[in-house]
């Protein structure tokens, strides 16, 4: 192993001669001799490229969803059966775990798993955590498995080597070459918590599960995702999150997660100016549940929330994946900025709720006259509507081609404030846009369907 680690050694920082030799082989005039130093090199990087697959190829196993029969009738069907199409996995522990998908083997029983040496053992499905869309499976056997090892995804940067293995099209343990593309990949709609490392090791249904390989034969990403309609564009999950779901699928049978409590949306240009935010860096809070962690720790409604512990952020999506990786109970320093003081605020976690943490927001801004017709909340406005909340002023209809169309308002709505301010009265309403002077944009508080968001416009 050694030996090998030195042969990876020495064909990195050789690159650049490389690089050299392929252009002087290119050219007759400058061709080089078959037992020139470059191509020396060139073959130490394929032998050690190639004695990396074959040391983790063994650790790589197909996975096949086995799922219940059940067919309702006059003669009921009851059975199991081996659904069409597999996926990958990589064996984690000499033991038998195994971790995969959670998309490979949704709604199975059992998965059948393929090894390298052609035997084929029935896995049962230990746990699964589909906002990562991870799944543990486990085999009884009474030998050892080969096995591969977590590495740390913290360290990966863009353009270092990678390798994929896997079950395309059912092509047993097809391995492919390439480079990390991108780190931190995220709003890809491929799960709930989205940290993807980029590749284009070429991946095809079937990778899915598999592992990517650092050039140490480490796990650093589970393949999971490729794009249909683009060529060399894969997706891995990282290895410190992957690491980190599956310790807690196998010791407790599902993951808990921290919870901040607050309703979140992304901090937009024109957010960022109405809240004094000049580097427009943050995630805007439009929402603090009564009686959660964020509220007991003084969390309010319009805190744009920059930084939790020593991370920074800049997404919604960043949020909730930071908060998440933590355990309730927790305690984290939470940084706000707030009518433009900076402010530290210790909040201790509790647990994740089945209820959303990002509202529904309007769509993309467009500069266009507002228009609005706005009513307080009668009760028979309360009832026809549907309002659970009788507090604010109602937006009753909405001028199609206004600023408020063009923003997303729409009927039923309910306007909570304007300008920071609360508004509870038409007086309060007109008095705060009377005040209001030409050019300037104005910051509303929407409230809908029990999700708060805030919204400019601009008249």
């Amino acid at each position: 192993m050694r030996h090998f680690n030195q042969l990876i050694f020495s064909g990195i920082i050789s690159v650049i001669v490389i690089t050299a030799f392929v252009f002087s082989i290119s050219s007759p005039v400058l061709a080089a001799p078959l037992d020139s130093k470059g191509l020396q090199l060139l073959e130490e990087i394929q032998d050690a490229i190639s004695e990396l697959a074959e040391h983790v190829t063994p650790t790589v196993v197909g996975v096949s969803a086995i799922r219940q029969l059940s067919s309702p009738g006059k003669i009921p069907r009851q059975g199991r059966f081996k659904v069409p199409g597999a996926g990958s996995g990589v064996v984690i522990h000499e033991d038998g775990y195994i971790v995969t998908n959670n998309h490979v083997i949704n709604n199975s029983v059992e998965a059948e798993v393929h090894f390298s040496d052609q035997s084929t053992l029935v896995a049962q499905i230990v746990a699964q955590d589909p906002d990562t869309d991870l799944a543990l499976l486990k085999v009884e056997t009474d030998r050892k498995l080969p096995s591969a090892t977590f590495g740390d995804s913290g360290t990966v940067k863009v353009g270092q080597w990678v390798l994929a293995v896997g079950n395309p099209f059912g092509l047993d343990r097809t391995v492919t070459l390439g480079v990390v593309s991108g780190i931190g990949r995220e709003n890809m709609n491929l799960s709930r918590y989205e940290n993807f490392i980029q590749t284009d090791a070429s991946i095809n249904p079937g990778n899915s599960g598999g592992p990517l390989f650092n050039l140490r034969g480490e796990v650093i990403g589970i393949n999971t995702a490729i794009i249909n309609f683009a060529q060399g564009i894969g997706f891995a999950i990282p290895s410190n999150m992957a690491n980190r779901i599956i310790e807690q699928l196998k010791t407790g049978g599902k993951v808990v997660r921290g919870w901040l409590g607050v309703g979140i949306q992304p901090l937009t240009p024109q957010l960022a100016e109405k809240f004094g935010v000049p580097d427009g860096k943050g995630v805007l809070v439009n929402e603090v549940f009564a009686g959660d962690p964020a509220d007991q720790a003084g969390v309010k409604s319009g805190d744009i929330i920059t930084r939790i512990g020593n991370e920074r952020l800049e997404s919604p999506n960043q949020l909730s994946r930071v908060v998440a990786g933590f355990s309730p109970g927790d305690k984290v320093m939470v940084h706000v900025i707030r009518d433009g003081a900076l402010l530290q605020l210790p909040v201790f976690l509790g647990i994740k709720q089945e209820k959303p943490i990002v509202a529904s927001l309007p769509p993309t801004p467009a500069e266009v006259d507002l228009g609005i017709d706005v009513s307080p909340i009668t009760e028979e406005l309360a009832e026809q509507f549907s309002l659970d909340q009788r507090t604010g002023i109602l937006v009753v209809q909405v001028v199609q081609g206004s600023v408020a169309y063009a923003e997303g308002l729409r009927k039923g709505d309910i306007i909570q404030e304007v300008n920071r301010a609360s508004v509870s009265t038409m007086r309060e309403f007109r008095r705060i846009l009377k005040g209001v002077q030409p050019g300037e944009t104005i910051l509303l508080r929407i409230l809908r369907e029990s999700k708060a968001f805030f919204v400019v416009l601009k008249p």
